[in-house]
């Protein structure tokens, strides 16, 4: 038995390192670990609260309309204000373009390039996968970044500029869109739905929006080889990346892309095939393993606190535990489409649970079920109605603010005293995946995805764990903000 710290990983946002315990060449334990600190949740303490919707998107610079969206959310909840038609749906459209964009760097900047690398030069794929997806010189870079650079107008439409906007408010937004607008927004919708449709897909959106199976899914990618989409298939059909990184998931979505209090992708919680009714009052965090000074056990994010204390002698990583009702829970896409009960993300489920391939395979079908959502949402616009609302903001309050960003489930809480921020706690999407290990000494998410990897004698042979880790597309700046 040996142990070896894999890390730091490269085409990750922010500082990762992972511990794991080799037994015969293969991991028997993992410990992930997010080794730095940066203390959002103490700056905002003092701070008035509207100065939050400043502050917050500067947690990352790739997701940052998301922890917009989440703050001002919170925000209007403590205000008890609800936003306009208008700015529901812009602000859709401008989270999905940002959740969008990201799915489509994750998968052709961060993880096939992997499949390019010289560990594989004798598949009989390795050769077209190196010419296509290998970084920086592969066919696909230059083609998607012009499409990807295009779609991102869209942000600068309606909120003015990406990243960090403050288009996002509590009661809608800023910004708002004239009929030549809406214009506009459709034809940056219609040239990316033409690059996914030609490049990603080589197929209709609605076709891949269709699919019921894996089964079905296998006879797809047998009738399109041209396809991005089933290049990777193919891939992980030879890997069997669908045996890679498993774990019988427990998954958790918040919600999102709601219009007049109906989210497109609904809010709720997966356990042993079984879908039940999402309760925030069971969301805790645990700081058991945390480098966090010692609390009277696990919090729901209203009472915690983030305190740092990097002797903790327990602590392996300056990330929380998230529970939800005591349980390790998994978020991403693969939790969203199956939330959403879609026929190909239940029956993926099914066989073979939550894994590599599986978690790919949901977010690029999110490329393709939202896309046509966005088109109606643009079209619903009505540039003469108003696209926000304001309300004051009460001296006394609190609110919570829960969407989906692309990695997963977000939420802001924050607690108003006396006109200024008392509390503000944030739970970001790779906080519950990339979590230690909690008072019972349950292993976080990746650390059970890992478990069971073959890395060799030493671990020399870590490209699989590269895999695993991957497949979340962690943001550690947000997971420790």
């Amino acid at each position: 038995m040996s142990r070896k710290i894999i890390g730091p990983f490269n085409r990750v946002e922010g500082d990762l390192e992972v511990e794991v315990e080799i037994t015969d060449g293969i991991v028997t334990k993992a410990w992930v670990n997010s080794p730095l600190y940066r203390g959002f949740e103490q700056i905002l303490q003092g701070k008035p609260p509207m100065d939050a919707l400043t502050y917050t998107p500067r947690i990352c610079g790739i997701c940052s309309v998301s922890q917009s969206v989440a703050c001002a959310s919170a925000l209007a909840e403590a205000q008890g204000v609800k936003p306009p038609t208008n700015g529901q749906l812009a602000t859709n459209l401008v989270l999905a373009c940002e959740n969008l964009s990201d799915h489509l760097t994750h998968f052709y900047l961060f993880f096939m390039p992997d499949f390019a690398r010289d560990a594989y030069q004798n598949k009989p794929w390795h050769n077209d996968i190196a010419t296509r997806f290998r970084a920086q010189t592969g066919t696909a870079t230059a083609t998607m970044l012009k499409a990807r650079a295009e779609f991102m107008h869209i942000t600068g439409i309606l909120a003015g500029k990406w990243p960090h906007t403050l288009s996002i408010q509590p009661g809608g937004t800023t910004t708002s869109a004239s009929a030549s607008d809406k214009i506009q927004l459709l034809g940056k919708l219609t040239s990316f739905r033409e690059f996914l449709e030609t490049e990603v897909f080589a197929d209709t959106l609605e076709n891949i929006s269709q699919l019921t199976s894996d089964d079905n899914l296998k006879s797809w990618m047998e009738s399109h080889p041209q396809s991005d989409f089933a290049q990777f298939l193919k891939v992980a059909e030879d890997l069997e990346l669908d045996k890679l990184g498993k774990i019988n998931a427990k998954f958790m979505s918040f919600g999102v892309y709601s219009v007049d209090d109906k989210p497109f992708l609904p809010q709720g919680i997966w356990s042993n095939g079984e879908l039940s009714k999402l309760d925030t009052e069971l969301i805790k965090e645990d700081i058991s393993s945390s480098w966090m000074l010692s609390q009277n056990g696990a919090k729901h994010p209203y009472q915690g606190n983030t305190l740092p204390d990097p002797d903790q002698a327990d602590g392996y990583s300056w990330c929380k535990a998230p529970r939800y009702n005591e349980q390790v829970i998994e978020v991403g896409a693969l939790a969203r489409q199956t939330i959403a009960e879609h026929p190909l993300a239940l029956d993926l489920v099914k066989n073979s649970q939550s894994n590599v391939r599986n978690r790919v395979i949901t977010r690029l079908l999110e490329l393709a079920r939202i896309i046509p959502e966005m088109e109606n949402w643009v079209k619903h616009i009505k540039p003469d109605e108003p696209f926000q609302i304001t309300a004051k903001l009460p001296d006394e309050a609190e609110g919570q603010g829960i969407i989906e960003a692309a990695r997963g489930s977000l939420g802001h809480w924050i607690r108003i005293r006396n006109g200024r921020i008392l509390n503000y706690q944030i739970i970001a999407p790779t906080t519950w995946n990339f979590s230690p290990r909690d008072k019972d000494d349950i292993a976080g998410a990746l650390e059970q995805a890992l478990i069971g990897t073959v890395v060799g004698e030493g671990g020399n042979d870590s490209v699989a764990v590269q895999h695993i880790v991957r497949s979340f597309d962690p943001c550690m700046v947000c997971t420790v903000h």
